[in-house]
């Protein structure tokens, strides 16, 4: 029965979890504009600012990390109907996912040189 009350609560948790975070997020944005406007900032100058945080690879590391994260499952998944133990899967997701941001970094860190 307490279960029962406790999964009623769960989606209305995950709702006001993300309501809050989204809500922070647009304020502490706001904020920063905001900011940039007080210490005297044109427009234009504004605009560059915020052009110049925006990453345009991304979606390269998001690739990237994802198949290793994608590897790190299926090979700690052989590796755990190999032997029968039970922490191949989270030993190798942990890796591969690890490997996968070193070398997202280390690529998108090359082509922006290259670009530069």
């Amino acid at each position: 029965m307490v279960s029962e009350v406790i999964a009623v609560f769960i989606p209305i948790i995950i709702t006001l979890v993300i309501g809050a975070v989204l809500i922070i997020y647009f304020y502490l944005k706001s904020k920063e504009k905001q900011m940039l406007i007080e210490k005297g900032l044109s427009a234009e100058e504004i605009k560059k600012f915020f052009e110049e945080k925006r990453d345009g690879l991304w979606l390269m590391k998001i690739g990237i990390i994802s198949i290793f994260f994608g590897l790190g499952l299926g090979i700690g998944m052989m590796l755990q109907d190999a032997t029968n133990k039970d922490y191949w899967i989270p030993f190798s997701l942990f890796v591969s996912t690890g490997i996968g941001f070193v070398i997202a970094n280390i690529l998108s860190d090359k082509l922006k040189k290259k670009n530069n």
